[in-house]
C-alpha cells in the first residue's frame, strides 16, 4: 500500500513551514534514511528523510510552496511492486494550500454570493469603480481582506472583479503576482477622509502613491520578518520593560584578553587557533552574574515565576532580514574559550539556517552586543519568555576623575532590559552590579 509522506512538526509550536527544495524527484528510489527535502520554518531550514525504502510515486508540493500545514501529505512512496496506478487508493491530501485554501474557498463564494451588509443604507458601486463606500469602507470578502493584509496591500488599492465591484481572492492574488496593477486612485478616498497615518507620519495614500510613482519597493514580508515583528510588538505590549544602564572600565579586561589571546597555539597555516572577543567575556561575566544572584535567573510563566537553575544565555545573531538568538547551555561553567567556540559555531549555522529548534528556544536572559557597530548604548527589547536582556555598547576611550587627577581609561555601556512581572529594579540593580564587578575585574571570574 503507498506510504502519505507528510509536512513533518520541526519544533513543538510549529503549524506550517515551506517546502524548500526536493532532493528527489518522481520516480527516485530512496532508502530509510535518504534526505529526500528541505523544508523551511521561520528560524531555520531542515532536512526531511525517508522513513521506508520504495520509489517516490507522486510529488503532491511543489518546491518554493509556503504555508504547507503540518501533517499535510506532500508526497507518496510506493512500495515493491507498487506503480501509480496504486496512488488513488492511498487518498493523498491535495497540494500545499488545500487544507488551508479549501474552506476559505466555500467561505469566499458565500461571501461573495451575499449581499454587502452596507446595501441597505449606501448606495451602489458602479462595477468598474474601485470597491469602496463613501463612508471609507471597503467592499471585500473577508478572505481577500486576510489576504491583502498579510501580503501587505492595501485592499482599498485593488480593482474588484465581485458583484458590484467586492474584492474577491482572485483580485488580491492577480495584484500579489503584478498581473493587476495597483490603483493609486484607490486611496484617494482614504486620504480625503485623513488616511491612517504610517511610519514617517505617511498615509496609506501617500504610500499608494509613492508606489506608484516607482520611488520605492514594496516587499512582503517573510516568514522570519512576520515572526519578529508579532514577538517584540507583543513583547512591548505586554512586558513591562524597565531599563538599567552603568557604564564599565574595561581596561583589565582588554589586558587580559590580549594576553589569552596571545598565547593561542598556531595551526598550520600559521593562523591562531582560537580568538577571543569581548563579548566571549561579556557572555561568560553575565552567566555567572545570574548564578551568583539566581532570583534574576528568572522568567515570567502567568501565574508564577520560573527560576532557571542554568545559566543558559542566549546570543542575538544579525543574519539578512532578521534576527536569530541562538543558546549558550550552562554559559557559567564553560571556558572562555569553550564560549567563543560555541558562538561562533551557532553563529554560523544560524546565518545559514541550520539550526535545531532546540538550539534557538529557552533560557532566561540574552546578550545583545551592538559594539562592532560602534553603537555606544542602546535598550533591546526582551524575547519573550526571557526576564532580561543585556544591551553591549562599544568599548571606546574616555575621559575620568580619579581621586582629585583627570584620567583617560576605556568604558563600555551595558544596558539591561527587565519585565518587571520577574524582576524588580533592586534585583536588576543588584545583578548588574555583580556583572559590572566582574567586567572590571575579569580575575574574577576564576574565582
Amino acid at each position: 500500500m503507498p506510504i502519505d509522506i507528510t509536512m513533518p512538526a520541526l519544533s513543538p509550536t510549529m503549524e506550517e513551514g515551506k517546502l524548500a527544495k526536493w532532493h528527489v524527484k518522481e520516480g527516485d528510489s530512496v532508502s530509510s534514511g535518504d534526505v529526500i527535502a528541505e523544508i523551511e520554518t521561520d528560524k531555520a531550514t531542515m532536512e526531511v528523510e525517508a522513513v521506508d525504502e520504495g520509489k517516490i510515486g507522486k510529488i503532491l508540493v511543489d518546491e518554493g510552496t509556503d504555508n504547507v500545514k503540518v501533517n499535510a501529505v506532500i508526497a507518496v512512496l510506493l512500495q515493491e511492486g507498487e506503480d501509480a496506478s496504486a496512488i488513488g487508493s492511498a487518498a493523498p491530501a491535495p497540494k500545499s494550500e488545500a487544507p488551508k485554501s479549501e474552506a476559505p474557498k466555500a467561505e469566499t463564494a458565500k461571501a461573495d454570493a451575499a449581499p454587502a451588509p452596507a446595501a441597505k443604507t449606501e448606495a451602489p458601486k458602479p462595477a468598474a469603480a474601485p470597491a469602496k463606500a463613501e463612508g471609507g469602507r471597503v467592499f471585500a470578502s473577508p478572505l481577500a481582506k486576510r489576504l491583502a493584509k498579510e501580503a501587505g496591500i492595501d485592499v482599498a488599492a485593488i480593482s474588484g472583479t465581485g458583484p458590484k465591484g467586492r474584492v474577491i481572492k482572485a483580485d488580491v492574488e492577480a495584484a500579489k503576482s503584478g498581473k493587476t496593477p495597483l490603483k493609486a486612485a484607490a486611496s484617494a478616498p482614504a486620504a480625503a477622509s485623513g488616511g491612517a497615518a504610517m511610519a514617517g507620519g505617511l498615509t496609506k495614500a501617500q504610500v499608494l502613491a509613492m508606489y506608484e510613482e516607482g520611488t520605492y519597493d514594496l516587499v512582503p514580508a517573510d516568514g522570519m520578518r512576520k515572526t519578529i515583528a508579532a514577538r517584540l510588538t507583543e513583547s512591548k505590549q505586554t512586558v513591562p520593560h524597565f531599563y538599567l544602564t552603568v557604564d564599565c572600565r574595561i581596561d583589565a579586561l582588554l589586558a587580559a584578553r590580549e594576553q589569552i589571546n596571545a598565547t593561542a597555539p598556531k595551526s598550520k597555516d600559521g593562523k591562531p587557533e582560537f580568538k577571543l572577543s569581548v563579548n566571549d567575556f561579556v557572555m561568560k561575566a553575565w552567566a555567572i552574574a545570574l548564578q551568583r544572584v539566581p532570583l534574576a535567573n528568572a522568567t515570567w510563566a502567568g501565574d508564577s515565576i520560573l527560576y532557571h537553575k542554568r545559566s543558559d544565555v542566549a546570543v542575538a545573531v544579525a543574519i539578512p532580514g532578521g534576527l536569530f538568538t541562538p543558546v549558550v547551555k550552562s554559559c557559567d561553567t564553560k571556558s572562555l574559550r569553550e564560549i567563543s567556540e560555541a558562538v561562533k559555531d551557532l553563529a554560523t549555522r544560524a546565518r545559514n539556517k541550520k539550526l535545531m529548534p532546540h538550539e534557538y528556544q529557552g533560557g532566561a536572559s540574552a546578550v545583545s552586543n551592538l559594539g562592532m557597530f560602534g553603537i555606544k548604548d542602546f535598550a533591546a527589547v526582551i524575547n519573550p519568555p526571557h526576564g532580561t536582556i543585556l544591551a553591549v555598547g562599544v568599548g571606546e576611550e574616555r575621559v575620568y576623575p580619579d581621586k582629585g587627577e583627570i584620567k583617560i581609561g576605556q568604558f563600555m555601556t551595558c544596558t539591561l532590559s527587565c519585565d518587571h512581572r520577574s524582576v524588580d529594579g533592586a534585583l536588576g540593580a543588584e545583578v548588574l552590579g555583580v556583572y559590572k564587578g566582574l567586567i572590571e575585574n575579569p580575575v574574577m571570574m576564576l574565582a
